[in-house]
């Protein structure tokens, strides 16, 4: 899987575009804008980047552009969670969930569910 690195404020972007099917910049603009009160320069800025990595592509659309998702949330998400568990827990989920579980208490319906998706992973070993 190729990793597309995206900055925190171009993920922003493209949870725009993985909701939508095609934008133009302004359905974008007005998106981010009322979230997070960002200027129309600073969208547009970030559409180009995304552009220039990969990540979305535009189609002409008379004089506008439609901008849509190449890289899939999935995918993202994937490298993204690889990459954050290889940094700070060598690689490893147990320590993870161990951090979260001494971290913040768990609920019952939390622990439920995480003995539930061991039990199906240790299945299919």
């Amino acid at each position: 899987m190729k990793t597309i690195p995206i900055s925190d404020a171009e993920s922003l972007v493209m949870e725009v575009l993985w909701r939508g099917q095609r934008l133009h910049a302004d359905e974008v603009v007005a998106t981010l804008a009322s979230q997070h009160d960002w200027q129309e320069t600073t969208v547009k800025t970030l559409l180009n980047r995304l552009l220039k990595k990969g990540a979305i592509s535009a189609e002409k659309d008379g004089r506008r552009y439609l901008y849509s998702a190449v890289l899939k949330r999935e995918q993202w998400v994937a490298a993204e969670s690889k990459s954050m568990i290889d940094r700070l827990f060598g690689g490893r989920i147990a320590p993870l969930v161990a951090h979260f579980g001494k971290q913040r208490k768990m609920s019952k319906a939390d622990l439920d569910e995480l003995k539930r998706l061991v039990a199906e992973l240790d299945n299919e070993h």
